[in-house]
């Protein structure tokens, strides 16, 4: 499995870098602009290019590009979908230049709109943006914590998306944070496995990628986002462990994005790596496979 974190790019792609390697990542997540505005920053195709070949040589990859909070992809207001398909547009352009693998996304909130018809306006979206998709990026739809109207709060709603749509460059990306929020007990290997089982047959896993590792202190099924961090929450150590140990985890990228400064992201993959040095060297912590029919 490769693991990173979200990384700041405000000082800089060589930064951010060198910050992704001190930590011991394999992987990362950033930002490409302002997660809370409309604005789309200009591409900077040589600078993209740069960041890809920092990269390569530090042995980092894939990076995953999170699209900005304010995407709204069910929205009935012309003025937030045509800001949204810009900035989801944008950072598909962004991925491109800087051979990043994946660009993640929230899909937003139904309002007071009809589910059906939401659903139906998300799908069109979705179809929209992948008419333009360049070859080597995936996009891959994030599970919601399930609060609310928000699309995207269950396995089987994401899965319907990923059918519906049928483009072999769309995926999904699931939060542990936001799983348990809606209801996965993801605490333990029996509940780990019922889990990914569930994710296989709604979604496939090999249509999953991605996965956001996020400790939580809400209480299962309380469908609030809230981050926490690693083995400190109520998934905890047992949970994770599981995550890891899964022969279906294997070939994924974890993306960490744990609260706080520095020191907190360093805390945080030193646990994350001890569970997987510690899974790796334990047959005894390998899950039970899933049987695929």
């Amino acid at each position: 499995m490769r693991i990173g974190v979200h990384v700041r790019v405000s000082g800089g792609y060589a930064k951010a870098t060198d910050y992704a390697k001190s930590l011991g990542c394999t992987a990362l997540q950033i930002f490409s602009s302002n997660p809370r505005s409309y604005r789309v920053t200009k591409l900077d195709a040589p600078a993209l290019a740069a960041f890809a070949a920092m990269r390569r040589e530090a042995g980092i990859d894939p990076c995953v590009i999170h699209t900005p909070y304010l995407i709204n992809l069910a929205s009935d207001d012309p003025k937030v979908l045509a800001g949204s398909m810009g900035l989801l547009r944008a950072d598909l352009a962004s991925a491109a230049a800087g051979s990043m693998a994946y660009v993640n996304t929230h899909l937003g909130s139904y309002g007071t709109r009809d589910r059906a018809e939401g659903f139906a306006a998300i799908c069109t979206a979705l179809e929209t943006v992948l008419e333009g998709i360049a070859p080597g990026v995936t996009l891959v739809l994030e599970n919601s914590a399930g609060a609310g109207n928000l699309a995207g709060g269950t396995l089987e709603e994401l899965g319907r998306f990923v059918q519906a749509v049928n483009h072999p460059q769309l995926g999904v990306c699931l939060d542990t944070a936001h799983a348990w929020a809606s209801g996965y007990e993801i605490n333990s290997a029996a509940g780990v496995d019922q889990f990914l089982t569930q994710a296989d047959e709604a979604i496939g896993m090999n249509r999953i990628p991605v996965f956001h590792f996020n400790d939580t202190q809400v209480p299962l099924g309380a469908s609030r986002d809230r981050h926490f961090h690693i083995g400190e929450g109520l998934i905890g150590f047992e949970g994770f462990r599981a995550l890891l140990a899964h022969p279906d985890m294997r070939e994924k990228t974890a993306i960490l994005e744990t609260p706080g400064e520095e020191a907190d992201d360093q805390r945080n993959m030193q646990t994350i790596l001890a569970i997987a040095r510690g899974v790796s060297g334990s047959a005894e912590g390998r899950a039970p496979q899933i049987q695929r029919s």
